[in-house]
């Protein structure tokens, strides 16, 4: 779903592409898309920030030929499991910069910079990367868990439905066997009843 998403958004686009996981990865290659790279989907909350940590060694390696940073993947939501977004990481939205800006230092005390300024602002934007990225794994991995939890409560739900229907099914062929079995001795009575008349 993410991966259909992806194309719909990118058409008639030319960009470098990274996939998260071999399905999204196959489905981007499917659609004539095919992916520069492919990192492994975190298990867990621990594999994240290695993943995340890999994709930041990719977005350096680059940093001279990236113009723009755009992120795809899959979000929780209340009506629906999950529903694929874009989020675009780089260059930083203006607005968001220029809201940043006006809003007052929370203490008197102000920021010192050391070493250069460019460098400070490389490190904060590589940890706005990071973040942005580790927050985008956890919901992805997150909508997928509700997704399979979802899928096991209607196996649950339908195997419960089953079980019901079956032992209902088994009690009715169950009381007919024992009323065949009374009609029998009761018509077996009745016989032995006339023939001894």
């Amino acid at each position: 779903m993410v991966a259909d998403y992806a194309v719909k958004k990118l058409e008639n686009t030319k960009t470098s592409i990274w996939a998260v996981g071999e399905r999204v990865h196959a489905r981007l290659t499917d659609t004539g898309l095919t992916p520069k790279g492919l990192f492994t989907v975190p298990s867990s909350v621990k594999a994240i920030t290695p993943l995340v940590g890999q994709i930041l060694v990719e977005i350096e390696t680059l940093h001279d030929n990236l113009s723009e940073l755009h992120l795809f993947y899959n979000r929780p939501t209340t009506g629906e499991v999950y529903a694929p977004i874009t989020q675009r990481l780089l260059p930083l939205d203006e607005s968001w910069q220029h809201k940043l800006a006006l809003l007052p230092w929370p203490t008197k005390n102000l920021p010192e910079v050391i070493g250069s300024g460019t460098t400070a602002l490389r490190m904060l934007i590589r940890e706005y990367l990071f973040v942005s990225l580790f927050r985008a794994c956890a919901e992805s991995l997150a909508s997928e868990n509700a997704s399979r939890l979802a899928a096991m409560q209607r196996a649950d739900k339908n195997i419960d439905e089953l079980l019901e229907d079956l032992n209902r099914t088994f009690h009715r062929m169950r009381q007919s066997g024992i009323d065949e079995e009374l009609f029998d001795v009761i018509s077996g009575f009745e016989m032995l009843s006339t023939e001894k008349k």
